[in-house]
């Protein structure tokens, strides 16, 4: 692995080129993750989520996802790493449209399918990233602007893929609505019933078809909704647990915790100290 650390020894970025065996069993880390597997086929667990890859591809994690490969041999894999301390997805969203395409959105699959010309591209990326790293001192200026690079050529594939309805087979009208009721009322409605309800449809119909589309369960998508909502105001603001806790609409911050910890395999305080609090928080009290 090769790795830089900020002079007060805080992990910045790294880049490692190893094997899937490297992530057969289930792993969580502070950071956000790409994998690049130019090769081979399998299966991506990332949280309640299971998707099939097949290479070349590339696959994001975000920030303490429980995630993991499924594969029958060993195939080649480069996993590029970076903190947001080293780069706000939120701040540069405007440069790069990469949160809520590529990290940070329920509804479409963390992984962007690349063809062997694009694939091509992101060797030759991750080539003179390597070559930074092997400097006697790696220029973080440097570093930033090749992730920054490569973090906008994924978006904008992942953009024509999305427009080309390449992402899926065929356009589900009521899952989409789902989608968008999710976002509406994710605070106080938490039953799959109460969703089908709306969309009236039978709860074993909204069950299959949302697999299929979405390839997660409603109540998983529920779960996450709520989830996703809680790490952006545990990263992104300075509010307290008790507070976000409150906002989430939760009994108490203790029950929030305990949820919480269920769904992400650690505690809301734990998240923040490893994720630390975002730029972007003391820029909206500006």
């Amino acid at each position: 692995m090769k790795e830089v650390f900020s002079r007060s020894g805080e992990y910045l970025i790294g880049l490692k080129n190893a094997d899937t065996d490297l992530l057969s069993s289930p792993a969580q880390f502070s950071e956000y993750t790409i994998l690049f597997i130019p090769e081979g086929d399998g299966v991506y667990h990332a949280d309640f989520g299971k998707f099939n890859y097949a290479g070349p591809i590339l696959l994001f994690s975000t920030p303490l996802q429980v995630i993991y490969l499924e594969h029958n041999k060993p195939q080649p894999l480069t996993m590029l790493q970076f903190h947001s301390d080293f780069y706000c997805i939120e701040y540069h969203r405007e440069e790069v449209a990469c949160n809520g395409l590529l990290f940070n959105n329920l509804y479409i699959q963390p992984c962007v399918k690349l063809t062997q010309s694009d694939a091509r591209v992101f060797e030759q990326l991750l080539a003179e990233v390597d070559k930074e790293f092997g400097q006697e001192s790696p220029s973080e200026i440097v570093l930033r602007a090749y992730l920054q690079l490569f973090l906008a050529k994924s978006s904008n594939i992942k953009v024509k893929l999305i427009a080309g309805n390449q992402d899926r087979k065929e356009k589900d009208e009521q899952m989409e609505q789902f989608s968008k009721l999710l976002d509406q009322h994710y605070l106080t409605l938490h039953k799959p019933n109460d969703y089908a309800q709306l969309l009236a449809i039978t709860p074993n119909s909204f069950s299959k078809r949302c697999m299929r589309y979405f390839k997660k369960t409603p109540s998983q998508l529920i779960q996450e909704r709520l989830m996703l909502e809680a790490k952006k105001r545990l990263h992104l603001t300075r509010q307290s647990i008790k507070e976000i806790a409150y906002a989430l609409k939760f009994q108490d911050e203790f029950y929030f915790s305990r949820v919480f910890k269920k769904l992400t395999k650690v505690s809301p305080q734990t998240f923040r100290d490893k994720t630390g609090i975002s730029i972007v928080a003391d820029l909206s009290k500006q």
